[in-house]
């Protein structure tokens, strides 16, 4: 049984939970988020952190969260949790009025799989921010 639920970033319990949890997902492949940066998810089987994912207000698409980051420990992949934690981000944009939600991958087929899943379209952004073999995604709110 998984459980998601939104957490406070300002907690550092919670602070120290993410990073390793990014540790473990990510190894040195990416740079660490800025937790104290808008809203992050833990998933949980039982009472054990399994998975993150956290949104931020986007700096390059008008009115829209930018998903972030997502992780899931290798033992729990295949259970659904990035779609769900993609929900919840999804559900967030809408209570606070974004149009979209914006993210990329870059040589993450199972990822951008992810993405399709979940209503995702390619897209062209006005300025791309990433490398030049990166898939950008959005999905519409509204």
């Amino acid at each position: 049984m998984y459980r998601i639920g939104v957490v406070d970033a300002d907690d550092e319990e919670v602070v120290e939970t993410l990073d390793d949890l990014h540790r473990l997902t990510f190894f040195d492949g990416a740079a660490m988020p800025q937790f104290e940066l808008g809203t992050w998810w833990l998933a949980y089987h039982n009472d054990d952190p399994v998975a993150f994912a956290g949104v931020v207000a986007s700096t390059y698409a008008r009115n829209s969260g930018y998903f972030c980051r997502v992780g899931v420990l290798p033992r729990h992949w295949g259970r659904g949790l990035q779609l769900r934690l993609m929900r919840a981000i999804e559900a967030r944009g809408r209570r606070v009025g974004w149009d979209n939600i914006v993210s990329d991958t870059t040589d993450n087929p199972v990822s951008a799989n992810n993405f399709i899943q979940a209503g995702y379209r390619l897209y062209v952004p006005e300025v791309p921010w990433a490398w030049s073999h990166t898939l950008y995604w959005r999905k519409r709110l509204r």
